[in-house]
């Protein structure tokens, strides 16, 4: 089944997305890891948001290439432009409605091994560190 409708747990951010789903992922980065995260993956051209786009929030941290979309007004994770698939978003698999999540199987990815960026890294984050490219 295709056409899965979403929200945040205020209803502020309504979103669509039309893509059958097959699996869901867990990831163990620290990011992930501490927000229990649980998704989805699908291609940005099967993403739609309905309503609130002036009501996410954007959270990068590190490299900043990956980016994490919250409501600003009840704070929930709704999906995030992967850092390793930029062309794809990670949804969050618990604002889906009407899905029984029970039927679908669960993958952990490895997300603690992607590098960090030395500047500005938490030491609790996990990963392989590397230095930034110098500024030319």
């Amino acid at each position: 089944m295709t056409g899965h409708k979403g929200s945040c747990h205020c209803g502020a951010i309504m979103f669509e997305i039309d893509a059958e789903i097959v699996e869901f992922t867990t990831c163990d980065c620290s990011l992930c890891a501490m927000r229990n995260a649980v998704m989805t993956r699908v291609h940005e051209s099967q993403l739609t948001i309905l309503q609130g786009d002036d009501r996410l929030t954007l959270y990068r941290w590190n490299t900043g290439v990956a980016r994490h979309y919250f409501c600003r007004d009840c704070g929930i994770y709704i999906f995030h432009r992967k850092r390793a698939m930029p062309d794809h978003y990670g949804v969050n698999a618990f604002c889906l409605h009407d899905l029984d999540r029970s039927r679908i199987p669960v993958r952990a990815t490895d997300g603690k091994d992607m590098t960090v960026a030395t500047t500005g890294a938490q030491t609790h984050w996990p990963g392989p560190r590397v230095d930034p490219p110098a500024a030319g």
